[in-house]
């Protein structure tokens, strides 16, 4: 390990923009991961950004890097994530920062216990063995499958529900009584009422929730996906009734798999009404007779679905319901070719670039519609040619 002194020249020589020529480079990852690497905690430290970026980011530091202190790699790290957001990216962030230490650091939690992952005390234990077992056939016994892609099933205990129903009611009451705004889970305003739970600390439990818990599953179900690879979530609570949301119309989550938990509460309606998986090009095509279907919230119960599957909530004729909607992510690729592409592939922006177009995705119901309709066409033509040479 490098002597504090011999530390703080390299980061003098690294430059003002942090690189290492004098300030003429900038600071450079490597493209080939180190996967034996073992890379710092950082989650006890507050960052505008994810913990797990910089964990992530270490395996792809220079070689002269990874024996360095914590706090130097930090510096490298955050240097190059910071280069890569325009000015207005960079204020929010602060922002979002100092709103979430603000609460953290003020927040009175009512509930200790829901903030760190207790299995045993969240799961029902159906659930639980099935993940023990980690196999196909035992997700399967404990899941429906009523439309392809699409899983529903029991996953929350009715007190681990009431424990988070009554937290996010105590953290908007407290919000509301210090005169700070609450930051709503969609930044488009599709929900008007809820919380994001990573603002006030439930970020490293929902981490524990997606990796240990959602992503086991994705992998089975979800590879074309890379359900196997997810590592990021939005994790928040979202209110429906007659003086809040009411419904919401067809739209799709930027996420490869969501987790969708009814907590509870007493209501009618507000059936989720699912319309199909679309790329891009088809988001506004007619649903097939087979992906079109309704389904009813029970409390405990969970649904399992794409992100890119169409849906929305039908509206709420009576009563209050409240879910915890988990968005999980990965990584737009294995490799990390640069920085740049790290900060996009972390972003609502890069999943609309779509760096990697093809004429059709596996995933998409009407690209596999069309480009069956293409080989059907290729293959007529092909016997039309056939045909013509023999004559």
């Amino acid at each position: 390990m490098m002597s504090s002194q011999n530390e703080n020249r390299s980061l003098e020589e690294a430059g003002p923009s942090g690189s290492s020529d004098g300030g003429v480079g900038v600071n450079w990852l490597c493209m080939s991961p180190k996967r034996d690497h073992n890379p710092e905690n950082y989650d006890d430290l507050q960052f505008e950004f994810n913990p797990n970026l910089f964990a992530s980011l270490e395996h792809y530091l220079p070689p002269h890097m990874l024996n360095l202190s914590r706090d130097v790699k930090l510096h490298y790290i955050r240097n190059i994530l910071l280069r890569y957001l325009p000015e207005n990216d960079r204020n929010w962030i602060q922002k979002l920062r100092e709103y979430r230490l603000k609460i953290i650091l003020n927040y009175p939690s009512l509930h200790k216990e829901i903030f760190t992952m207790d299995a045993e005390n969240f799961f029902v234990p159906s659930f639980l063995r099935a993940i023990k077992e980690n196999t196909e056939a035992n997700f399967r016994s404990i899941m429906a499958e009523p439309c392809k892609g699409v899983y529903t099933f029991e996953m929350l205990q009715p007190q681990f529900c009431k424990k988070l129903m009554s937290e996010v009611d105590h953290f908007e009451r407290w919000v509301h009584g210090t005169k700070l705004k609450i930051m709503r889970p969609n930044a488009m305003n599709k929900n008007k009422h809820g919380v994001i739970l990573d603002d006030f600390a439930f970020e490293a439990m929902l981490d524990r929730f997606m990796c240990d818990f959602i992503r086991p599953i994705s992998q089975v179900f979800y590879p074309e996906l890379g359900g196997s690879s997810l590592d990021s979530h939005h994790g928040f609570v979202v209110e429906y009734g007659i003086n809040k949301d009411v419904e919401l119309g067809l739209h799709e989550d930027e996420a490869e798999v969501t987790l969708n938990v009814c907590l509870g509460k007493e209501f009618s309606g507000g059936e989720l009404f699912f319309q199909g998986v679309r790329c891009d090009a088809h988001v506004t095509s007619n649903a097939q007779p087979e992906e079109a279907f309704n389904y009813s919230h029970v409390p405990g119960h969970a649904i399992l679905h794409p992100g890119r599957n169409r849906h929305g909530a039908r509206p709420t004729t009576s009563g209050n319901r409240m879910n915890l909607i988990l968005w999980c992510r990965r990584h737009s690729s294995g490799q990390l070719l640069s920085a740049s592409t790290f900060m996009l592939s972390h972003s609502s922006v890069f999943r609309e670039l779509k760096r990697y177009q093809r004429d059709f995705y596996s995933w998409c119901g009407e690209c596999k519609q069309k480009k069956a309709e293409r080989v059907c066409l290729s293959v007529m033509a092909t016997k039309q040619e056939l045909l013509k040479s023999e004559i």
